[in-house]
């Protein structure tokens, strides 16, 4: 029996393989979309998935204006933040979020899809989020991707 068949193969830094990708977030429901995109951000659908090491792909999300909410949640969503002060507890709704800026409204979102440790604070970074269909990283060549054909 050949026992080295057997052996889990555990990527580390310098052994991961990884990859640019571009979104196009153009009528795409938001948690749908940010759930997926917390995938391709962790590595999950990799077959050299490890959990405590950075392992996923850098995602670039275009036309993030143009995402969409099913039912009231525009209006009737509350984000609540704490500025630190007594008294100093804050809400929006995603329509005010979308209004100030789209951007920061689908990073919230995917954020709260990825794990609640200190690996989730490097991976957010590897997430570029752009409001209109121009971004400018033509140069790493990145590769168009329709999260409608991946589970």
């Amino acid at each position: 029996m050949d026992t080295l068949s057997y052996k889990t193969i555990s990527a580390n830094k310098a052994t991961v393989k990884k990859e640019w990708v571009v979104v196009d977030a153009t009528d795409l429901v938001l948690g749908r979309m940010a759930s997926k995109v917390a995938k391709l951000l962790r590595g999950k659908y990799k077959p050299s998935f490890t959990p405590h090491v950075d392992c996923g792909d850098n995602v670039i999300i275009i036309n993030a204006e143009k995402v969409r909410l099913t039912g009231k949640k525009w209006t009737d969503r509350i984000y609540l933040s704490y500025t630190g002060y007594p008294g100093g507890q804050r809400e929006t709704t995603p329509e005010k979020l979308m209004a100030k800026s789209p951007d920061r409204l689908v990073r919230k979102v995917v954020r709260g899809m990825l794990p609640k440790n200190i690996l989730a604070d490097s991976l957010i970074n590897n997430l570029f989020i752009y409001a209109g269909s121009e971004h400018p990283h033509a140069a790493q060549q990145p590769k168009q991707i329709d999260l409608n054909l991946i589970k």
